[in-house]
């Protein structure tokens, strides 16, 4: 399998980005092998579900981006678990972590958000985790679409946990608009859930139509990601993207 590009500036200022999307489960299983997946990805971003959203969750944010060469960007408790990490080459312009309208009986949702730039591309950046009801994840897939529109960037990535594969109606809603990565250009694996018994692709990255999608899947064959840590970092597996965003 191809190598995905490396993280780089162009002469035009363009920019090929790393995105990394990946559900953490509030980080109860092995955290080193987590570390070791991250750092092994060598992200630009990271999109986090389930981050900690509890006791101490900021320090067990922090300590989880430091162990894999990031810093934490916004998002954890204050967004209802998704979250967004980057590294020291994204130049950050803002943040806005939002909650989503709750339904009673249902567990509370929200976005991280953030637009950020490298070099001279811009990108609006969202993490999301949505519901397990239809319905609701239906809506909230509308939601997405408009706080997307709302950051008011040309350029914009959205990554998480759908909770739905591409034959769902909300995956359909945002595919409809968005570039699926994987989709559009497929690399690596495609099932993200579970480890131990990949079989659905419910976690996606998704792009705007002016990005290019260099690749995008399960980083199985990325050097220095092993088989064993993908089994015990949590219980989805990370899909990476490798994008060039246009200045």
């Amino acid at each position: 399998m191809a190598l995905l590009p490396d993280s780089a500036t162009q002469a035009d200022g363009s920019a090929v980005v790393r995105v990394l999307s990946y559900n953490i489960r509030s980080m109860r299983d092995d955290t080193d092998a987590l570390a070791r997946i991250i750092t092994a990805c060598a992200p630009d971003l990271v999109l986090l579900q389930e981050a900690p959203r509890f006791f101490r969750w900021r320090k067990k944010l922090a300590r989880l981006a430091a162990a894999s060469g990031q810093v934490v960007l916004t998002g954890g408790a204050t967004a209802a678990g998704p979250a967004i990490l980057c590294s020291l080459r994204a130049t950050v312009e803002r943040t806005e972590d939002i909650l989503l309208p709750l339904t009673p009986g249902l567990h509370r949702r929200g976005f991280a958000t953030a637009v950020v730039r490298f070099g001279g591309a811009r990108l609006g950046v969202l993490s999301c985790h949505l519901s397990l009801q239809g319905d609701e994840r239906h809506d909230q897939g509308g939601l997405l679409l408009d706080r997307l529109a709302g950051l008011g960037v040309e350029h914009a990535v959205a990554g998480g946990d759908l909770n739905e594969g591409p034959e769902g109606r909300t995956f359909r809603r945002l595919a409809g608009t968005l570039q699926d990565c994987r989709a559009t250009a497929p690399w690596g694996g495609e099932f993200t859930s579970t480890p131990t018994d990949p079989h659905q692709r419910i976690d996606a990255v998704f792009a705007t139509k002016g990005i290019e999608v260099l690749g995008c899947g399960v980083p199985l064959d990325q050097p220095g990601v092993r088989e064993a840590d993908l089994r015990a970092a949590t219980d989805h597996l990370p899909v990476l993207a490798a994008l060039r965003i246009p200045a």
